[in-house]
């Protein structure tokens, strides 16, 4: 009797350009969406020094090619970004997706005007009660590449 080999790993996906409107619902809500707080956000920065990761409550799908978040803490990630524009952004919304999305893109600080006011506007309610008085920035991030747990799943040609 011949023997079957085992199966090995699955296949990777294809790799799509940047689209990141399918993962707006995992993204938006992460920080509402499941009470045993088993949601997350986070992003990761680095300046001169050490890597920093924090929690991001407001972060959002912006439009198809950024994510962004209001930056009230205006603490180690802002100082980072000030010194190098390179983000990471993990997310995981089991309650939405079973799968850890990592987003790795360019972010800007926009601390006035328009585009500032339209990101606190998309802020969930529950992150704006933490910052009543709007002294937040608005950070946007381009994103060049989307991983889906160990497989890339889209890529911005560069």
């Amino acid at each position: 009797m011949a023997s079957t080999p085992a199966a090995g790993p699955p296949p990777p996906p294809p790799v799509t350009d940047i689209d990141l409107i399918q993962f707006a619902a995992i993204v938006n809500t992460a920080r509402i969406d499941n009470e045993q707080g088993l949601t997350t956000a986070l992003v990761a920065t680095a300046g001169d020094g050490e890597p920093d990761l924090s929690l991001r409550g407001s972060l959002m799908v912006w439009d198809k090619d950024h994510l962004a978040w209001w930056e009230r803490a205006k603490r180690e990630t802002l100082a980072n970004l000030g010194k190098n524009r390179r983000v990471a952004a993990f997310v995981r919304n089991p309650a939405r997706d079973r799968r850890t999305i990592r987003f790795y893109g360019e972010a800007r600080v926009v601390d006035d005007g328009p585009e500032r006011d339209a990101v606190w506007e998309r802020v969930l309610p529950i992150e704006k009660d933490m910052d009543k008085e709007r002294k937040g920035v608005a950070v946007i991030v381009r994103i060049d590449r989307v991983r889906a747990g160990i497989f890339d799943i889209q890529r911005r040609d560069r």
